[in-house]
């Protein structure tokens, strides 16, 4: 939809919509800019203070794919015009607090509207250097291409709504949904990667495809590597699978050329819609067993799932799946 608007003319827009990234960046100074975004949503898990946790996990991630640090955020939340559910309102919002104060973020305050189906989410703001933000035009022919967490969030999600996920699988999709991706940030940063993106509604493909394209790049993928929520696999072998999860694998599948060893219910999970997911960073090879090593040494996942492989034009497929 923003493609159809007018081009952006303001030379301090560093970072706009042209290219499908993370969150927008506006330089204030020759040393700062800002990181903005916003994200919002309807529950992905039943337990409304668990709810606004990963809401606030979710928008935050944003900021930290860009190399952006936090720094303010304001609610968004719709509910319905219920006495009934304002007890739920009250969690979801104390959730959310809660883990935008585990990041170092104060809600200065915010907006609501009444609505049928809750929402929820927010606005947030960062500061970055305006010479180093990891946008998506910076990946680039041998780097390695690193994920930090699980895929398949958006099939359990959908499992547990249909009453067919374990106990301990919640816990675990929950969990993951939201930890924040801050840590992980940290140490990208410090280490020095070439760009970075994370895995949200278009899926591990669909993202992945962002990144490639505005960098004019190819990939090849490796998937066995890539690690998939062990419930996620049985519940898409049963046919659990979202319409969102399906929508993606249609929009993305002239880009990519996949073996023919490779399941079609492991390209379902790499086009999963995911929810609050982890970090795709692009990092230089040489330095991808220091990028690796301090990720796990800090409790974080670090799958080499690939590699970018070489530039090429845009016509081309971009992404090439091995078993």
């Amino acid at each position: 939809m923003l493609g159809q608007l007018p081009d952006i003319k303001d030379p301090n827009v560093l970072v706009g919509a042209k290219n499908a990234d993370d969150a927008g960046v506006y330089r204030i100074t020759d040393q700062i800019a800002v990181v903005l975004t916003t994200d919002f949503f309807t529950p992905i898990v039943d337990d409304p203070y668990w709810f606004g946790a990963i809401a606030a996990a979710n928008a935050l991630s944003d900021v930290y794919a860009m190399g952006g640090v936090p720094t303010v955020a304001l609610n968004i939340a719709l509910f319905p015009n219920q006495p009934e559910f304002f007890p739920s309102l009250k969690k979801i919002m104390q959730g959310g607090i809660d883990k935008m104060a585990e990041a170092g973020v104060p809600v200065i305050g915010g907006h609501t509207i009444r609505d049928k189906e809750p929402k929820y989410g927010f606005a947030v703001m960062g500061i970055i250097h305006p010479d180093k933000i990891f946008d998506n035009t910076k990946a680039r022919e041998g780097d390695s291409i690193i994920l930090t967490k699980k895929i398949g969030t958006g099939i359990i999600s959908t499992g547990v709504k249909a009453g067919k996920c374990s106990q301990a699988t919640i816990e675990e999709f929950t969990s993951s949904m939201a930890m924040l991706n801050k840590k992980a940030s940290e140490i990208m940063v410090k280490i020095g990667v070439s760009t970075a993106t994370d895995i949200t509604g278009f899926g591990l493909i669909g993202h992945l495809n962002e990144v490639l394209s505005a960098s004019r790049c190819r990939a090849r993928l490796h998937a066995s590597n890539i690690p998939f929520f062990s419930e996620a696999i049985s519940l898409a072998e049963m046919g659990v699978i979202p319409g969102g999860t399906r929508a993606n694998f249609k929009s993305f599948e002239n880009n990519v050329s996949w073996s023919a060893d490779v399941p079609d219910v492991v390209k379902m999970l790499m086009s999963d819609a995911q929810t609050s997911g982890g970090l795709l960073i692009f990092v230089p090879s040489e330095k991808r067993a220091v990028l690796t090593d301090a990720l796990q040494s800090s409790g974080i996942l670090a799958a080499h799932i690939g590699d970018v492989v070489k530039a090429n034009t845009a016509e081309e497929l971009r992404i090439s799946v091995e078993r």
